[in-house]
């Protein structure tokens, strides 16, 4: 019944079980008996059985008394007209008993269905003797031997709730288990995020503090600086605090996520500006093309404007780093629903520092891309030069954490 359920809609398994349960006895009533009475008896019981079956599911025990009541009627009425019914009027009552066993939750009425089926078993008895003359109709020991084997029907119903309460309570089990493994993930991430910013701090923000400290005394005493000197030691300072101020961020971040709200702006398209002329001024050329209006720009979601802006920055920095006085093409461009940056630098005027860069940078970049949902490209070009071209939805995405692979993978 479970898998018929499971495959076929309800009202088809339904329909399929009572023609299975009452042709059976129609089809093998013409073998005992083929008198109007036989036939009216058990057309009347068939009748009621069916009714009963469709509604097993809601009333099991209801259901069952009254078909054994039907059941016992049509057998004392038909033997006090000197009919006989098949034998396999009993199918139904034995689907109804396994009903009872498999849906019946209540053991109080489920013990009231079956005093109560003894009790018409009884009196159907009585009533048989009371109005059956021959003795071929009385019903006796013959009875009570169809009816002996009914309760390993209910057994087997009983067996059939039991494994699924079972199944039931291991799936629970299973769903607690992978609750606490998500917990105890989640927890080994959290520690792990705390680690990572204890390091940090105790490393990069010291180092950082400490290069402020020396661009401000480098800038206290400007006056004894070369003329060329000055403006880097400004941009040196500034670009100090503005790491600060993000590390102070992403630290916050690394404690506790649920105050991840950063301290200052989170840089976007509106900042290439500073970025482009911090990039000149540490000696590089870069040449822009804007594919669309600053104003359509400012529409572009934060998270998609912040990952453009890291990849462009991170670019920059590489095109510095490895090819250094090579000229830069920029492009940005915001229409059809995405965000297009494309960052291209010729080959080097002289050779990069040996050993610069880890690989870490396009990694990150790649990260950032497909955190918002897009895709990053970064290939060599032919003249021996280098484009990272980044595409990324303004549609929204399903966020994504760089730590989830590590911490699935540790757990």
């Amino acid at each position: 019944m479970r898998v018929l359920e499971g495959r076929w809609p309800r009202g088809a398994a339904d329909a399929g079980l009572v023609a299975l349960t009452v042709l059976p006895p129609l089809l093998s009533q013409p073998h005992v008996d083929t008198s109007g009475v036989a036939w009216a008896a058990l057309a009347a019981y068939e009748t009621v059985a069916a009714l009963l079956l469709v509604l097993r599911r809601h009333r099991p025990a209801t259901a069952f008394v009254t078909v054994f009541g039907a059941l016992v009627a049509a057998l004392v009425g038909s033997a006090s007209e000197g009919a006989k019914l098949t034998p396999l009027v009993f199918v139904p009552l034995a689907v109804l008993l396994y009903n009872l066993g498999s849906h019946g939750t209540s053991g109080r009425r489920t013990g009231a269905a079956l005093a109560g089926a003894t009790v018409l078993a009884v009196l159907g008895l009585v009533g048989n003797r009371m109005t059956t003359g021959s003795a071929e109709y009385r019903g006796g020991l013959d009875v009570l031997a169809v009816l002996a084997p009914l309760p390993l029907a209910w057994a087997m119903g009983f067996a059939a709730r039991s494994r699924r309460a079972l199944l039931a309570a291991a799936e629970q089990r299973a769903a607690e288990a992978g609750r606490a493994r998500r917990l105890e993930a989640a927890q080994a991430a959290q520690r792990e995020r705390a680690r990572i910013a204890r390091e940090m701090h105790d490393v990069v923000a010291h180092s950082l503090t400490l290069l402020v400290v020396h661009a401000e005394a480098l800038r206290a005493r400007g006056g004894e600086l070369p003329e060329w000197a000055r403006p880097r030691v400004d941009d040196l300072a500034a670009a100090g605090r503005q790491s600060s101020g993000e590390l102070r961020d992403l630290l916050r971040m690394l404690r506790d996520p649920a105050e991840a709200a950063p301290l200052q702006p989170l840089p976007g398209l509106g900042e290439l500006a500073e970025l482009l002329d911090s990039h000149r001024s540490a000696g590089g050329t870069v040449e822009v093309r804007m594919g669309t209006t600053g104003s359509a720009l400012e529409s572009v979601p934060a998270p998609v404007q912040t990952a453009g802006y890291r990849v462009v920055q991170e670019a920059l920095a590489n095109a510095r780093r490895h090819a250094p006085g090579a000229p830069v093409r920029l492009t940005v461009d915001g229409g059809a629903g995405r965000l297009r940056c494309e960052v291209e630098n010729s080959r080097g005027e002289r050779r990069g520092a040996a050993g610069a860069g880890t690989g870490l940078g396009l990694v990150s970049m790649r990260e950032r891309v497909g955190a918002v949902g897009g895709e990053l490209t970064a290939e060599p070009t032919g003249d021996g030069g280098f484009r990272v071209v980044a595409t990324m939805p303004w549609e929204p995405w399903e966020p994504w954490e760089p730590w989830e692979p590590w911490v699935k993978a540790g757990a």
